[in-house]
């Protein structure tokens, strides 16, 4: 748990990971996170969003990635500019992973929720599927508040029929092994678990080509 509430604090500093997605015409995932998937203390391109351009690649999946994730971002900053991104790049799907700093700064729920669905419910307007990436906090939050923000994702996943990655840093945030020398922030070694948990949520809305 120790482990959990520290990388959950992946928060606060301003590191922003983005590249646009290369010409082409394929459809667009885009990667609409914190630092979790900004690549935070890691080489550029070496994220487990970078990580899926290759498997896409490998797999036969004609998709580009684009990562607009920003180290900090809460769902207030992400609902304030999901629609320019969404107009950018267009994409065909959107993985939401944020709200972990809303969680470690006691955000009411209300608004977490509500930001969130603001997002879900733009990507869908814009016709692209959505991929929810749920978060957890630490019991010290208290449990009223912990099971709240628990249940907030799949929730949200049921009412808006969107697919689910239940705890997006599962078989990561127990192990002190895979946090980089800050104890907070993910390794190079822990990405490609990330992506693991990633595509099981990802792989059944793409289609090969």
């Amino acid at each position: 748990m120790a482990a959990r509430a520290a990388l959950l604090v992946a928060a606060l500093l301003p590191v922003s990971g983005l590249w646009a997605a290369p010409p082409g015409g394929a459809p667009v995932i885009l990667v609409f996170g914190d630092s979790l998937s900004a690549e935070y203390g890691l080489p550029r391109g070496a994220g487990w969003a970078a990580l899926l351009e290759r498997r896409l690649k490998e797999k036969r999946f004609n998709y580009s990635v684009v990562n607009a994730s920003i180290s900090g971002e809460t769902t207030s900053g992400g609902a304030a500019r999901i629609e320019a991104a969404l107009k950018q790049h267009r994409p065909a799907v959107v993985f939401l992973e944020l709200g972990g700093n809303d969680g470690l700064r006691g955000l009411a729920l209300d608004a977490t929720r509500a930001n969130l669905t603001r997002m879900i419910e733009a990507s869908s307007r814009a016709h692209a599927r959505v991929v929810l990436a749920g978060m957890q906090l630490p019991p010290n939050y208290g449990r009223t508040y912990t099971e709240g923000f628990r249940t907030l994702y799949a929730d949200l996943a049921k009412r808006h029929k969107t697919a689910l990655v239940p705890f997006f840093l599962e078989g990561v945030a127990d192990s002190r092994d895979l946090f980089q020398a800050d104890g907070i922030h993910p390794t190079l070694e822990a990405q490609p678990r990330l992506l693991d948990n990633a595509w099981k949520a990802l792989a059944p809305l793409l289609k090969a080509g």
